[in-house]
């Protein structure tokens, strides 16, 4: 990685702000309606989006990290954050129903194949999907590799995490009874599920701050609050997600199923110093993965934003734009 990266911010990289030239809200026919737009060029070369989360929802900069003249980048907002409706709603709401909106979105758009984007659960969502439907893939790539295994929540809710960073840990843990601090996903969801928008509000937003804080390492001091809604959103989907082991048979399911999409390109960006996904799930999944590539970033963390990453992440796309015709 050229050296210059760590001294750059994130948007010099990326291509230049960009309108869609869709926008759409998709009924899908059991009280959700998903937010899609698309941007870039209406006959290039299809990328999907998937966003980190669950309920992190689509940003405009995401649509900067493509050529606009080559691809056709589509970005929609998972089931109950973002512009999608109804906000902050778990009911439909199961990894199992992501892939059919997938799906649903793919056969809308008149879509055969398309090149997989995501980073952290976006990577999770990704993988899944081509699992279960590797026909309609011609590319995975991904940053931040989630492999919805217990060892993973283990880690960043269970105190490794909190090793490196027992300020920020202490004040995720605090707000905990003792009592109940066996299990902090199970205690922080009767709280995000409370019935009451004041204590879910508050306990939302902890929640999103102790990742948010952990997510870059050029982060310098504590970060700002997220807005309410947005919180609320973000950390009842993603604890309701985690309650149930994203929604899979197995732990490990990821890994144990790999050998369906073995057949399938993909290129992985892994900070080196990702705290919230810590890289042996990226290296666990390319390890005997011959048409995969795991590109380590040395100086990066988690986020998107991180100037490695996306500096990164532009790359690749770059490099498959004589390719994926």
């Amino acid at each position: 990685m050229d050296q210059r990266s760590g001294q750059k911010r994130a948007v010099e990289f990326l291509y230049p702000p960009i309108d869609p030239f869709d926008q759409r809200m998709i009924d899908m026919g059991d009280g959700h309606r998903i937010y899609v737009e698309q941007c870039g060029n209406p006959k290039g070369v299809p990328v999907l989006v998937l966003h980190g989360g669950p309920g992190g929802g689509c940003s405009p900069a995401m649509r900067r990290y493509f050529d606009p003249s080559i691809y056709r980048v589509i970005l929609f907002d998972q089931r109950g954050c973002g512009r999608s409706r109804p906000h902050a709603s778990v009911t439909n709401n199961t990894t199992w129903h992501l892939v059919r909106d997938i799906e649903v979105i793919r056969e809308t758009l008149e879509i055969e194949k398309f090149i997989l984007f995501g980073g952290s659960w976006g990577a999770t969502l990704a993988l899944i999907y081509a699992i279960s439907h590797p026909l309609h893939v011609l590319h995975l790539v991904l940053r931040g590799v989630f492999l919805m295994t217990k060892a993973e929540l283990d880690w960043f809710y269970g105190g490794g995490a909190g090793y490196f960073f027992p300020d920020h840990w202490a004040r995720f843990v605090n707000h905990i009874p003792q009592a109940e601090r066996g299990d902090l996903i199970a205690a922080y969801h009767r709280r995000l599920f409370s019935d009451n928008l004041i204590e879910e509000t508050r306990f939302a937003r902890i929640w999103a701050n102790w990742e948010n804080a952990l997510a870059s390492i050029h982060v310098e001091g504590p970060m700002g609050e997220s807005p309410g809604e947005y919180a609320r959103a973000f950390s009842r989907l993603e604890n309701h997600y985690f309650m149930h082991a994203g929604f899979l048979e197995a732990d490990g399911w990821i890994l144990r199923e790999r050998h369906r999409i073995q057949h399938l390109p993909a290129t992985i960006v892994q900070g080196r110093y990702d705290m919230i996904c810590p890289p042996i799930s990226a290296w666990r999944l390319a390890d005997d993965w011959d048409r995969c590539e795991l590109r380590m970033i040395p100086i990066a963390g988690h986020a998107l934003s991180e100037p490695g990453i996306s500096e990164g992440l532009v790359r690749v796309m770059d490099g498959l734009r004589r390719d994926a015709r």
